[in-house]
């Protein structure tokens, strides 16, 4: 059989396989284009989900007559010209694939007019036959009409799905671009019928939020904003509470392309492992910012993934940046109507990232929970770690008097104006964000009484937090401890495993791990964690020379060791039925605001619940 060139057609048909995976990918590259164009508005028109007509309209630059043809050709762009631009990619599009790939298996209609030109033009092409440049009355800007797409591919039109899904799939990108690009106005219309609109505003503003994924997320979120090492990563994360069956609300930009990258993911994942549910999701919309030549955007036909020239060094910025922005997230600390801005710091561990200034974290707005420090109700109040002592008296005096009037001592040590068993009124009292306790209910919950009605914890989960974080600083201030093996272990790994063993051999000692490869697929392992020492090393080391290997650092040791010790944060917990005093149960509130990560406990679930009195009002009616 002799070699012969492919006709045009099919190359770009060939092409299409590549960049038009559905009609979603259509409107992708077509918005995508109209947003380089510096368009501020743009319009698009669906019809059956996109299969029979997609039309994107936009006010952008627009295309003189003369360079319609070359519009449909391949590799032709106006976005790079040499390799220099290629390194540095800083739009949307640049490979100059898009059009003749979606015009060669389309009716496809391309009409543009230049703010300083008289009049438009038009170009058609029909299945990827160009026909000829005519002149067509038009406002600035470009519209692109694709209709029948996949008409003349009868086994990708096949593979189309129902009209709903494929309309779902659209919807679900262009929540995407409007996260990314708040200052462009979208319109959207299906079957003639207008179905969404994405109301123009202030870049990364919360208007946007609240348009894409509604005033759930854009009311439980946290503010990040953190640069350093060269990088920016800003945005916001949901409070652990605001968690999520699936992974539907996580969206990632990279210089504002979005993309999905799995060491990002990794390191979000990571940062939340110590506040979430098990099973649960984060929510998050964060921007990573960062010099255009350090990331490659030219790795993936459809650019939804990208290629860091460091990302160990991203993956660490990005996980210990969220780590501490919710570590941050102490019970009482969300509060309705919250901007107190809390200072953030590079953690004092890393390696790789300079301190840098310009970090901070901010509650959203209409966060649900409690009032930090600072804010109305709380003025003057500032939280500090207090001993609490659990130990109770197994007389019935001890138990008699939580539900009598407290001793004179206790009296004294009470705000003046919550002497008389009341907190202070009004917004100048000195009120912390838990309140005072009033009482114990069924020996399982703390009751008190805050500036904004009642707080309910679960003593228990809030002790167990609080232990678990003291075990965890104790454990940092002494650092990791290797213990040495009376009989070396020798272990059987695959090859790729021992070079990876071998040549991080550095960082596996600093984890306690003493190794030496003592051949192709053998390892013989001198020392381990002294803290991990009757657990399973093996597979331990394993999986993290498997963590090296995939994401250049692991967390592996960190975890084992968080799982010690909340282990035994949870049996050194008060147990249910524990009668407490007035005095015990208000020390747990105050460890609980002055404890980091402390609205939720080792496992994820809630410590504490906020009542106002507006809320306990309309369950009586009152006011109506």
């Amino acid at each position: 059989m002799s070699i012969r060139p492919l006709p045009e057609i099919l190359i770009n048909q060939i092409a299409a396989g590549e960049v038009v995976e559905r009609p979603a990918s259509v409107v992708k590259e077509l918005v995508e284009n109209a947003i380089d164009a510096g368009a501020s508005r743009v319009d698009i028109d669906l019809e059956e989900g996109g299969a029979r007509l997609i039309r994107i309209r936009d006010n952008g630059c627009g295309i003189i007559a003369d360079e319609l043809p070359l519009a449909i050709s391949r590799h032709a762009t106006s976005k790079i010209a040499s390799l220099d631009d290629l390194e540095a990619v800083s739009t949307l599009g640049f490979r100059g694939e898009a059009l003749p790939s979606i015009a060669s298996v389309s009716r496809f209609t391309l009409a543009s007019r230049r703010h300083d030109a008289e009049h438009g033009a038009s170009l058609q092409v029909d299945g990827g036959r160009v026909g000829e440049v005519s002149p067509r009355a038009h406002a600035a800007g470009t519209t692109v009409e694709v209709r029948d797409l996949f008409y003349n591919v009868p086994a990708r039109r096949k593979f189309m799905r129902a009209e709903r899904t494929e309309l779902g799939h659209i919807e679900e990108w262009l929540r995407s671009l409007a996260l990314a690009r708040p200052d462009v106005e979208l319109r959207i219309s299906h079957n003639g019928k207008p179905s969404r609109r994405y109301q123009p505003g202030e870049l990364y503003s919360e208007l946007r939020l609240e348009q894409t994924l509604g005033e759930d997320f854009a009311g439980q979120c946290l503010r990040v904003d953190h640069t350093g090492a060269g990088l920016r990563l800003h945005g916001w994360i949901a409070l652990p509470q605001y968690s999520r069956a699936s992974t539907d609300q996580q969206y990632f930009y990279v210089n504002g392309r979005a993309v999905r990258d799995r060491s990002v993911a990794h390191a979000v994942k990571l940062a939340y492992a110590d506040v979430l549910f098990h099973g649960r999701h984060p929510a998050y919309v964060l921007f990573l910012e960062l010099d255009p030549t350090r990331v490659d955007v030219n790795v993936h036909p459809a650019k939804h993934e990208v290629r860091f020239r460091d990302a160990r060094l991203v993956h660490d910025f990005v996980y210990r940046t969220l780590k501490d922005a919710l570590a941050q997230t102490r019970a009482g600390l969300s509060g309705e109507q919250v901007s107190a801005t809390v200072s953030g710091q590079v953690p004092h561990d890393s390696t790789l990232i300079p301190p840098s200034p310009g970090a901070g974290f901010s509650l959203s707005r209409g966060s649900a929970g409690g009032t930090p420090a600072g804010m109305p109700g709380n003025a003057g109040w500032a939280p500090r770690q207090s001993p609490l002592g659990l130990q109770v008296a197994d007389a019935p005096s001890a138990y008699a008097a939580l539900y009598a009037n407290p001793p004179a001592a206790e009296v004294a040590a009470m705000p003046v104006d919550f002497q008389g068993g009341l907190p202070p009124a009004g917004a100048d009292g000195q009120v912390p964000p838990l309140g005072y306790a009033i009482a114990q209910l069924h020996g399982i919950y703390i009751l008190a009484e805050s500036a904004e009605g009642l707080i309910v914890v679960d003593m228990h989960a809030a002790h167990e937090r609080i232990g678990y974080e003291r075990l965890k600083a104790a454990h940092d201030s002494t650092g990791l401890v290797a213990q040495p093996l009376l009989v070396p272990l020798a272990l059987a790994v695959g090859e790729r495993e021992a070079e990876t063993a071998e040549r991080e051999a550095a960082a596996l000692a600093s984890l306690g791990f003493e190794l030496t490869r003592t051949g192709p697929g053998s390892l013989l392992v001198r020392s381990v964690p002294a803290l991990l020492a009757h657990a399973e090393p093996a597979n331990l080391l394993r999986d993290v020379i498997a963590d090296l290997r995939e994401h250049g650092h692991s967390q592996r040791v960190d975890s084992a060791r968080d799982e010690l010790l909340a282990t035994m944060a949870c049996h050194g917990a008060v147990r249910a039925n524990r009668r407490l005093s007035v005095v015990e149960m208000n020390a747990l509130l105050r460890d609980m605001e002055a404890t980091e990560r402390s609205g939720q406990c080792n496992h994820g679930r809630p410590t504490w619940a906020r009542f106002t009195l507006a809320q306990i009002d309309r369950w009586f009616l009152r006011g109506r």
